[in-house]
């Protein structure tokens, strides 16, 4: 992202790394063309936008799929250490009208959709 209003918002807001920006918006992409949330089923064009919600599940699919065990630790590293962290980051992209929403759609939307340390480790214990 090589946009002016991205840079503003970096200097803005210092809660979030540049990486941390580009993660939720390339999991808005994986949301909808992996997971195929967001489609209104007219030959896959976008259509209801992705809710808080699945954006968050969809974080957390895409992040596993990233970074593996990493993930979690991958995403604190970034700024993003619950799910009010990811609508914080949407709801700035959307300051700077780098993202869209809908009159439907509320930062609450992100509040405590799952526990970062229950959603990241739960699956992943090893077995001796």
């Amino acid at each position: 992202m090589s946009h002016p209003a991205f840079s503003e918002l970096l200097a803005r807001d210092r809660r979030y790394k540049k990486e941390a920006y580009i993660f939720v918006y390339e999991t808005l992409g994986y949301a909808q063309d992996v997971m195929k949330l967001g489609k209104n089923g007219l030959d896959g064009e976008p259509g209801n936008q992705v809710s808080g919600q699945d954006l968050c599940r969809a974080a957390r699919d895409y992040a596993v799929q990233q970074y593996g065990l990493l993930a979690k630790s991958v995403l604190n590293s970034m700024g993003i250490r619950k799910t009010n962290d990811i609508g914080a980051i949407v709801y700035n992209l959307i300051e700077a009208r780098l993202m869209n929403k809908t009159d439907r759609d509320s930062i609450d939307d992100f509040s405590d959709v799952f526990d970062f340390d229950e959603a990241f480790n739960e699956e992943y214990k090893i077995s001796h």
